[in-house]
């Protein structure tokens, strides 16, 4: 017998914040509508992923959902009903994609770990915000997929995230054939990183974020810049890049004080600087 669908709650945030210690929850809150990216999901995501960055309390994020989905991609009703715009959606299709694209580098960007926990399907643009993340954790009973091709509109925004993510080949399957993979798969092919047992996805990734939480946040910032960074680069340019990343790492307090923790086989005091 099928489950009874979800009521939606006209009053209830799309999306949620709470604290878990020093890692922020921002958790989905459109379960009736599978999670799905609307222009004010989207604008919440990128208005909290601003606030965390300049939050000093925040060391680490997690992006959960609430419902049986994680993500199902674009809000396909709200951009349907454009289509009876002057321009048949032109305008307001290029405003949300450029908006969704811009979240998405925010989390990318954003000087903090961002983990995410996924439940359920994560579909298009939701699977883009799972490679977006740079970690992930799932269900078991996840899958992920892009699947535009069935509907006749490619997944080109989240190929970008997704052909980032995992190897050539087996990106061009998931959005040729618009597939499910299940979430071992994902994990065996490098979308995600851990998969544990139905219901436990959320406080793994919690604690896993906890545990980079822990580190010097100056080391961090200046790692995850410079692992996006040299990804885009020739061998020669990265490494010289990261020589010049690794000198000035070697100079920063935490630095110091790290190394003489590690051989004075003490506990570091981290400043975050």
């Amino acid at each position: 017998m099928p489950a009874p669908a979800l009521a939606p709650d006209a009053d209830a945030p799309i999306l949620l914040r709470a604290m878990a210690g020093p890692v922020a929850v921002l958790t989905l809150n459109r379960p009736a509508q599978r999670n799905s990216l609307s222009e004010a999901l989207i604008a919440e995501l990128h208005q909290a992923l601003a606030e965390i960055g300049a939050d000093k309390a925040v060391r680490a994020v997690v992006i959960a959902a609430n419902g049986p989905a994680f993500c199902a991609g674009h809000d396909l009703k709200e951009l349907t009903a454009h289509r009876a715009d002057a321009d048949r959606g032109r305008a307001f299709f290029a405003k949300l994609m450029n908006a969704c694209s811009a979240m998405m580098q925010a989390i990318v960007q954003l000087p903090k770990p961002v983990v995410a926990s996924v439940q359920g399907i994560a579909t298009a643009a939701g699977c883009q915000l799972v490679a977006s993340c740079d970690l992930a954790v799932a269900s078991e009973a996840a899958a992920f997929a892009t699947p535009g091709v069935d509907i006749g509109l490619f997944c080109s925004t989240p190929m970008v995230a997704l052909s980032r993510n995992v190897p050539r080949k087996q990106a061009m399957e998931m959005l040729l054939t618009g597939e499910p993979v299940p979430a071992a798969r994902a994990r065996d092919i490098g979308l995600i990183n851990r998969v544990v047992a139905a219901g436990t996805e959320r406080d793994t990734a919690i604690a896993l974020a906890q545990q980079v939480a822990r580190k010097s946040a100056h080391t961090i910032k200046l790692g995850k810049e410079a692992f996006y960074r040299q990804a885009e680069m020739s061998l020669a340019d990265a490494y010289r890049y990261a020589a010049e990343v690794m000198t000035e790492n070697m100079l920063a307090r935490d630095a110091e004080e790290g190394i003489g923790a590690f051989i004075e086989k003490r506990t570091p005091q981290w400043r975050d600087e």
